[in-house]
């Protein structure tokens, strides 16, 4: 377990900011694009179809608002998790150092 986890996660966020995980299954490669093009407006691709991102709440909400537009619901899947602190997340292997005030929206 690596206690010193790359975004370097207080273990009680501001109140204003949120820890999200989403993972994806599109099925068209022309949407998968697109989707995956948005997810990196707001955080950090961690595997093929995982992002991180430290968010505020607001964005969190323009965030959810935003991704039924990118999926078809008969076909795909998108999960939204909000993780607390870093005591909840543990990690093996390549771990990449990323600066989260780097994160621009569009």
């Amino acid at each position: 377990m690596d206690e010193d986890y790359y975004f370097r996660i207080d273990d009680e966020l501001s109140e204003d900011r949120v820890f999200v995980l989403i993972i994806y299954d599109i099925i068209s490669n022309k949407s998968r694009n697109k989707f995956s093009k948005l997810l990196l407006g707001y955080g950090f691709r961690i595997q093929k179809s995982a992002f991180e991102a430290v968010i505020s709440k607001d964005k969190l909400i323009k965030l959810l608002a935003e991704i039924p537009r990118y999926i078809n619901e008969n076909e795909d899947s998108v999960r939204l998790y909000q993780i607390k602190g870093k005591g909840n997340v543990t990690t093996w292997g390549k771990n990449e150092n990323y600066d989260v005030d780097e994160v621009i929206i569009l």
